[in-house]
């Protein structure tokens, strides 16, 4: 394991993930359920899309230098973009009205929770960067540990912090960290493909 990709991937997908859908909807399932089965769920769902991102990325790899470091980039670059259209709408809706907590049992508390964030993450930014990452770094293990790491602390936020932090983020700033954090790691990969094409 390469401690700095670790971190790379940490630093990379933490601001993406603050902003986005599945923050919301770890909110409102916290508000229905009690915070631990979400967190469970939650953490379950997302260290399987980091597994299937890491495998999607470890596979781009396999590429010629150039075609996969091409590819990095147009990921990063489309991440960029989409971020920062994101932050000009002045970011996500305010998370739903309070609910009730379901009085049910933590099983099936923790199996909603997975069935909802697994089904919201298809495609999701976090999952694009995190095949990019394993694409560009080339170290699976290392971008599974940094980007579920930084998905754990965002639902662990979420499920425990709730409604406190979802008052405080400042949505649109957020999404301009992210976007500048994509447009850097799209500049290096876009660098690496001049060279890969040169040499």
């Amino acid at each position: 394991m390469v401690l700095s990709v670790v971190l790379a991937a940490f630093v990379l997908i933490l601001p993406v993930e603050l902003p986005d859908k599945t923050l919301f909807a770890t909110l409102v399932l916290a508000t229905r359920f009690a915070p631990l089965p979400v967190f469970v769920g939650v953490g379950l769902a997302f260290g399987l899309q980091v597994v299937i991102a890491v495998t999607a990325g470890s596979l781009l790899s396999l590429l010629p230098d150039a075609v996969v470091s091409g590819v990095v980039t147009v990921l990063f670059l489309t991440g960029a973009v989409l971020l920062w259209r994101e932050a000009r709408k002045g970011g996500e809706d305010e998370a739903a009205t309070t609910l009730a907590r379901e009085q049910t049992s933590f099983l099936r508390a923790a199996v909603i929770s997975f069935g909802v964030l697994f089904a919201a993450e298809w495609g999701d930014l976090s999952q694009l960067a995190t095949a990019g990452l394993a694409a560009r770094y080339a170290e699976p293990l290392s971008v599974f540990v940094g980007a579920w790491a930084a998905l754990l602390v965002i639902s662990g936020l979420a499920a425990f912090l709730g409604r406190k932090l979802a008052d405080r983020l400042p949505v649109a700033l957020l999404h301009r960290i992210a976007a500048g954090l994509f447009l850097v790691f799209a500049v290096i990969a876009a660098v690496e493909t001049a060279r890969s094409l040169a040499g």
